[in-house]
């Protein structure tokens, strides 16, 4: 989330990195609506990706790769800035890297028990509810009320099919560190010189990854077809969608961006049902819906 409710390159939107200017120039040319939705389209591909991969690597080995990628790409641009800081501005953008550590770990552990539509729509409480929370209208009660019906929709009460307690509990982990997250990134960013806090969170959330993904992926980690998915998670998932994000806010009103950003569970569920052969039911389809609607209101009210 941004300044105002959904997440944008100002508060970078889970842990994507700073991109290159050739991305930006390429992008002149496209809306900036355009922009926004290719730049969805690009982490939910990232993700089914990263799904694809889990048949060779656990969650937690895909997201070691991920997230030391991602701190390869930004820190050689942005190396931390630590001079003239003092303890507690230090603690803040540790925290903040280990929210964005524990975040990446039960999204993708989440993403190994549901699909991605449904982790996504329950992982997006937790922005909505930093929205909701900095808006304090009426209105957002409806909302709240929306949100919370939708997240009722996909629990599995007694119904067979692919969503698991298990899976929803990682995925509200997820986005309650995404809340996190928020609200560390904009402590952080006020505390550290340009990008460097970033950096300095993606150094810590490669460290807090680190014994559990070695643990788990173990020599696999530096197979050379496993290295290269990983890095194509990285641009998917990081390089590419904060390039076209950020060309993006320079040409239209944050909300107008912050309501384009809402349709993302939406993204994820389509590009789960053509990307990963992930059908599902009318009931979960309409639990999506009310999440998005939930997350525009929420988005043009605050």
């Amino acid at each position: 989330m941004t300044s105002e409710s959904l997440p944008g390159p100002a508060e970078p939107y889970r842990g994507r990195a700073r991109p290159g200017t050739s991305l930006r120039a390429a992008a002149g040319a496209v809306p900036p609506s355009g922009l926004v939705l290719l730049a969805i389209l690009s982490v939910q591909l990232g993700a089914g990706l990263a799904k694809n991969l889990f048949a060779e690597l656990p969650p937690s080995g895909v997201v070691l790769l991920r997230i030391a990628i991602g701190a390869a790409i930004l820190v050689p641009f942005a190396p931390p800035r630590l001079r003239g800081l003092g303890r507690r501005d230090l603690a803040v953008g540790a925290v903040f890297g280990l929210s964005l550590g524990i975040m990446n770990l039960s999204f993708y552990e989440a993403l190994a028990r549901l699909p991605i539509g449904i982790a996504v729509t329950i992982e997006f409480i937790g922005p909505l509810g930093v929205a909701v929370f900095a808006s304090r209208r009426r209105l957002d009660l409806l909302w709240v009320a929306l949100a919370g019906a939708g997240v009722i929709l996909l629990a599995p009460w007694g119904q067979a099919g692919d969503t698991s307690w298990a899976g929803i509990g990682f995925a509200a982990l997820a986005g309650a560190c995404w809340a996190a997250y928020i609200l560390l990134s904009a402590a952080t960013g006020a505390r550290f010189p340009g990008t460097s806090g970033l950096s300095l969170a993606m150094i810590v959330a490669t460290i807090v990854t680190a014994p559990v993904g070695v643990a788990s992926g173990g020599t696999d980690l530096l197979r050379p077809d496993v290295l290269l998915i990983g890095a194509g998670i990285g641009l998917l998932s990081s390089v590419i969608p904060y390039s076209l994000e950020l060309e993006a806010l320079r040409r239209m009103p944050k909300r107008v961006f912050g309501i384009l950003m809402s349709l993302e569970p939406a993204v994820a569920a389509l590009v789960g049902l053509f990307v990963l052969g992930e059908i599902l039911q009318v009931r979960e389809w309409a639990a999506i819906g009310c999440v998005v609607v939930a997350s525009i209101g929420a988005t043009r009210s605050g």
